[in-house]
C-alpha cells in the first residue's frame, strides 16, 4: 500500500507550473493540521495497513518545518504500519536543503529526496523563474549525500530553447559527476494556466519547437544508457536499479491514498480527488468531512488507465490482464491496430506483454489513446 501527501505551497510560481499551490504560507501549520486530520478520517481506505511508500509531493515539502513535518508522520504511524524498509520520499527545492534542514529530514525518517534542480544552466533557470542557483543545486546534493541520504532523485527539464544541444550534455554530466542515481526528464510543456501559457497566448513567447523537443529526448535516452541508466519508464532513468517505487506502484496500478488539496486516491475500482483550494480543503476537514469527489471506473476506465500508464515502463501491459479489465473485449476491438503498430515497429510483444520499441516512446500517448476501448 501506498501514500502520497501534498503539500500546496512554493515560495514563488515557476512559469511552467500548473500544479496546484500557493505563494502564501501563513496557514502553513493549519494545511499540516488538516492533513493529519485526513490521514486519521481515511485511515480505513486502504485495505492493508501496511506501507511500502510515503510520497511527499507538491507544492514544495521541503518548506515544512520540524513541528509541521513530524505531525503528519507521527499520524501515519500512528495509524498505518510502516514496513521495514520503507521508501519515505520528500520532494525540495535546493536553497531550502542546506545541512541543519537534511539531518532534520533525515531524523525524522526521510530515506530519498526528489530535488527540482531543472537544469544547472543559469540564465535556464531564470527562464524558468526558479528562485535556487546553480550553485546550490550541486551543493545540496553533496549536503544530502554526506548525511547518509544518497537515494537521491533530480528534475530536468528538457526542450527549453537554446540554440543547440549543448547545455542538455552539461546538465547531464554535472548529473553524472555528482553521481545521482534517478533522473526523472520532463519535456518543457506550455500550459494554458501558467504565465508562459499567457505569454503564448499573447505572443511573447514561441510554441515549443517539437522537432528540437524529440532530438533532445533522444539525446536524453542515448547519453543516460551509455552512463549506466536505464529508462525504466518514459520520463524516468534509474542505474542500478534505483527505481522510484513510489511512483512504479501507480504506473503498476497498485491502491493508494492521497491526502491533502489536490490529491487523488485509487482502490482500483474508484478514484477519488481533493478540492484544489487550501481554504475550502481545511475548512471542511476541520469540520470532520473529506472534501473529494467520488469517480466509479468503469471497465473502459480500468483498462485505459492501465494502458496510459503501463506502456510507459519497461514492464509494459499484459495481453491477459487487457482481457480481465476490459471484461474480454480488448482484443475483439484492437487486434487490428495491435498488428499495425508491430508492423510499424512501435510495439513489441513478448510473453503476451506489449512494449513500446525505442521508436514507440516517441508516440507512448498516441499509442496508447488508439488502443484505448471505447466507453
Amino acid at each position: 500500500m501506498h501514500l502520497y501527501i501534498h503539500i500546496p505551497f512554493c515560495r514563488q510560481a515557476c512559469y511552467y507550473c500548473d500544479f496546484h499551490f500557493s505563494t502564501s504560507l501563513s496557514s502553513k501549520l493549519a494545511m499540516a493540521e488538516a492533513i493529519a486530520k485526513e490521514i486519521t478520517l481515511r485511515k480505513d481506505y486502504l485495505t492493508d495497513k501496511k506501507l511500502e511508500t510515503i510520497y511527499f509531493g507538491g507544492g514544495t515539502p521541503s518548506l515544512l518545518d520540524q513541528a509541521e513535518l513530524d505531525l503528519i508522520l507521527n499520524t501515519i504511524h500512528t495509524h498505518f504500519n510502516v514496513t521495514t524498509g520503507a521508501e519515505i520520499t520528500l520532494e525540495a527545492n535546493p536553497d531550502d536543503l542546506h545541512p541543519d534542514k537534511i539531518n532534520q529530514l533525515a531524523g525524522a525518517g526521510i530515506n530519498r529526496l526528489s530535488i527540482g534542480i531543472q537544469s544547472f544552466h543559469e540564465p535556464h533557470l531564470k527562464f524558468l523563474n526558479r528562485i535556487h542557483s546553480s550553485s546550490e543545486a550541486e551543493r545540496c546534493v553533496k549536503f544530502a549525500q554526506d548525511t547518509g541520504i544518497s537515494n537521491i532523485s533530480v528534475d530536468l527539464i528538457y526542450a527549453i530553447p537554446a540554440p543547440d544541444h549543448t547545455i542538455l550534455h552539461q546538465d547531464l554530466q554535472r548529473v553524472f559527476d555528482l553521481r545521482i542515481p534517478h533522473i526523472s526528464a520532463y519535456c518543457l510543456t506550455i500550459e494554458p494556466q501558467t504565465a508562459f501559457g499567457s505569454w503564448l497566448k499573447k505572443k511573447k513567447m514561441k510554441p515549443i519547437d517539437e522537432e528540437f523537443a524529440a532530438t533532445q529526448f533522444e539525446i536524453l535516452v542515448h547519453t543516460l544508457g551509455q552512463n549506466g541508466f536505464e529508462q525504466y519508464e518514459i520520463s524516468n532513468f534509474a542505474s542500478e536499479e534505483k527505481y522510484s517505487r513510489h511512483n512504479s506502484s501507480y504506473w503498476k496500478a497498485h491502491p493508494y491514498l492521497g491526502v491533502g488539496p489536490s490529491a487523488h486516491s485509487f482502490n482500483g475500482i474508484s478514484r477519488e480527488y481533493n478540492v484544489s483550494h487550501n481554504a475550502q480543503y481545511i475548512n471542511t476537514i476541520t469540520q470532520g468531512n473529506i472534501p473529494s469527489t467520488l469517480e466509479i471506473l468503469t471497465q473502459a476506465d480500468q483498462t485505459n488507465e492501465y494502458l496510459l500508464t503501463g506502456l510507459r515502463t519497461k514492464w509494459g501491459v499484459n495481453i491477459h490482464q487487457l482481457a480481465v479489465l476490459s471484461g474480454g473485449t480488448f482484443l475483439n476491438e484492437k487486434q487490428s491496430i495491435v498488428q499495425s503498430f508491430l508492423d510499424q515497429g512501435l510495439i513489441s510483444v513478448r510473453d503476451a506483454v506489449i512494449m513500446l520499441t525505442p521508436a514507440g516512446k516517441l508516440f507512448a500517448d498516441r499509442i496508447a489513446a488508439d488502443l484505448f476501448i471505447d466507453r
